[in-house]
C-alpha cells in the first residue's frame, strides 16, 4: 500500500508511515486548533515532494490565504505559475478583483454541483495529487442533514482522480462530535485537534481517531505551532483531566 507522507515533524510517526493513498481524512476541531495550518503544511510538503495540490479556500480570501502560507514560508505563487497549485475561490463568489485573477471560481456557493465540477477541473488541470478543502463544514451548515451525502459525493470523485485529501471540520468549543451528523463514517480518516486548558493554560494536542488501511498510534499527542508551521511530539501523551460532575 502507497502511503503520502504529511511531511509534518512526528505525525507521520504516529500515522505509522503515512495517510494511506486516496485516503479522505476528517480534519475536525474548534476554533484556534490549527486546523488551517496543518492542511497548508500537508499540501506545502506535498509540493516539496513532487505533488501537486489544490486549496479549497472557502473561509478566507484565497489572497489572504496565500499570505498566511508565505507567513510560514510557504509561498506558492511559483508553484501555481508552474501549475502545480491551484486554489479554488469558494469565497468570494467572482465578486471584485477575484474573477480577474482567480482561475478557479465558484459563483453559487449553495449549488454542490457546481463546487464539484469547479474542484474536479482543477484537480485534473493540474494532475493534484493533494486536496485540502477549509472548510467542509461550509457546504452542508444550513442543511445538516445533508452532511454525509455531499462528503460522500466529494470521496468518490477524489478518490477516484487519485487524490488524497484532507477535509478542515469546523466544531465549536467544547463539542464532542467531529462536525455534521454522520460525516464521520462516510470519511476513511479523522484526525482531531483540540486546545484544553490544562493546570491554567492552554495546550495544544491531537489524536487520530480512525484511519483506514493502516495501524496508528491511539494516543492523545501534544503539538506546538512554530513559525515554521506545526510540529507534533510523537514521543510524548498528553493527559486531559476528567470533568468532576456534581
Amino acid at each position: 500500500m502507497k502511503r503520502i507522507k504529511t511531511g509534518i515533524p512526528g505525525m507521520d510517526e504516529i500515522l505509522h508511515g503515512g495517510i494511506p493513498e486516496r485516503n479522505v481524512v476528517l480534519l475536525s476541531g474548534g476554533p484556534g486548533t490549527g486546523k488551517s495550518i496543518f492542511s497548508q503544511q500537508f499540501l506545502w510538503n506535498g509540493l516539496k515532494m513532487g505533488e501537486p495540490g489544490v486549496y479549497v479556500a472557502f473561509e478566507e480570501h484565497p489572497v489572504q490565504v496565500r499570505q498566511n502560507m508565505a507567513g510560514f514560508g510557504w509561498d506558492v505563487r511559483e508553484y501555481e505559475e508552474k501549475g502545480l497549485f491551484a486554489m479554488v475561490d469558494a469565497f468570494t463568489s467572482g465578486i471584485g478583483k477575484s474573477k480577474e485573477y482567480e482561475k478557479y471560481i465558484v459563483h453559487d456557493l449553495t449549488d454542490v454541483r457546481e463546487f464539484i465540477d469547479v474542484l474536479r477541473q482543477a484537480v485534473t488541470d493540474i494532475g493534484a495529487k493533494r486536496v485540502v478543502v477549509d472548510s467542509v463544514t461550509t457546504l452542508y451548515i444550513n442543511k445538516p442533514a445533508m452532511a454525509r451525502s455531499i462528503v460522500l459525493q466529494l470521496k468518490r470523485v477524489l478518490a477516484g482522480l487519485g487524490c488524497t485529501s484532507i477535509f478542515v471540520s469546523q466544531i465549536s468549543v467544547g463539542e464532542r462530535g467531529f462536525g455534521g451528523p454522520g460525516v464521520e463514517h462516510g470519511v476513511d480518516g479523522i484526525i482531531r485537534l483540540d486546545l484544553d486548558e490544562i493546570d491554567g493554560e492552554l495546550k495544544r494536542s491531537l489524536i487520530v481517531w480512525k484511519m483506514r488501511g493502516t495501524s496508528h498510534s491511539m494516543r492523545r499527542h501534544p503539538f506546538d505551532i512554530t513559525d515554521k508551521g506545526i510540529r507534533v511530539h510523537s514521543d510524548r501523551v498528553l493527559k486531559k483531566k476528567e470533568e468532576v460532575v456534581l
